[in-house]
């Protein structure tokens, strides 16, 4: 009534707080408690967020719902409502997700190609779903800030032991359909051992994922340690019906150069990204999606050079 009656359709900005006073008014008088202003402009953007009530939303909660209409980008909306659906998200998850920005750094890691696509078409809705991919399961940057590490002193083994104390939150961090499998995992090549920081495996990909945790800069030799071990995990304990396993250097701060000269450029079962032991704000976060973007379109951009 509000939004289609009493608005005729305007956005909510054009329709004063006034108004809804005299409504809240109205309301409570003939039906009693629970229409105050507030839960007036709750109920508007619910309505304005869920104009047609969709099936998948019946399975989420009020408070699921609650926390959806708050988010303005429709696609983010969308997405945000089937992953809290299919991966069973609590109200505390999809409000933390949300605040991560879980949707944009997703975007922000993905094929260079679509990267570039929606950067030529801004204004264009994507609702297509987000391609099954490996780059769609791992995003850039990761953000930690619930291992609590604000003490720029620790190792790397009390980065590792404080994510095994947390593991629910780093999975959830790490994306959908991980599953942890070891720590400090042991594999042999002729007479010497290795030893794999953390080992997942994702149900959806089918496949391992291999963790390097790295405090300092990436580094040429990271990449190449971490070409070794997919490639004698995947002898060693790949099944018959699994994919090739993925290895993701995690670190604290990247470098382009190693990106371009190494084997990252070419290996497309390896990866990198940083991680921010913080949980940053709005426009700190928003600044790395946009350096991570404009990086992405500059290394697409050379390499088209190149083939020319």
């Amino acid at each position: 009534m509000i939004v289609e009656h009493e608005q005729q359709g305007a956005s909510r900005a054009e329709y004063g707080t006034q108004q809804l006073k005299l409504m809240s008014a109205q309301l409570t008088e003939r039906l009693g408690k629970g229409f105050n202003v507030t839960k007036l402009r709750n109920m508007r953007r619910f309505y304005q967020a869920f104009p047609i009530w969709e099936t998948v939303a019946l399975e989420l909660s009020r408070s699921h719902c609650n926390a959806l209409s708050r988010i303005d980008n429709q696609q983010a909306r969308h997405w945000y409502m089937q992953e809290a659906q299919a991966q069973g998200w609590s109200v505390r998850a999809l409000d933390r997700q949300i605040s991560k920005f879980y949707y944009e750094r997703l975007l922000a890691s993905q094929d260079k190609a679509l990267v570039e696509a929606e950067a030529e078409a801004k204004a264009k809705a994507h609702t297509e779903p987000l391609a099954e991919s490996v780059k769609d399961y791992l995003r850039d940057p990761y953000i930690l800030d619930f291992l609590n590490l604000q003490d720029k002193t620790y190792q790397e083994s009390q980065l590792e032991e404080t994510i095994i104390s947390n593991i629910q939150q780093f999975l959830l961090e790490l994306g959908k359909g991980f599953a942890f499998v070891e720590r400090q995992q042991r594999i042999r090549f002729a007479d010497e051992d290795f030893y794999i920081d953390l080992v997942f495996y994702n149900f959806k990909l089918k496949c391992f994922l291999l963790v390097d945790l790295k405090l300092v800069k990436l580094k040429h030799q990271d990449i190449g340690q971490m070409d070794t071990y997919v490639r004698l995990y995947d002898e060693q304990h790949k099944g018959s019906d699994d994919n090739p396993a993925i290895g993701l250097v995690l670190c604290s701060e990247k470098s382009e150069t190693v990106v371009k000269y190494s084997v990252l450029s070419e290996q497309k079962q390896l990866f990198f990204a940083k991680y921010l032991p913080y949980l940053p704000t709005e426009e700190q976060l928003k600044h790395e999606l946009e350096r991570e973007r404009a990086n992405a379109m500059a290394q697409l951009a050379a390499k088209e050079q190149d083939n020319e």
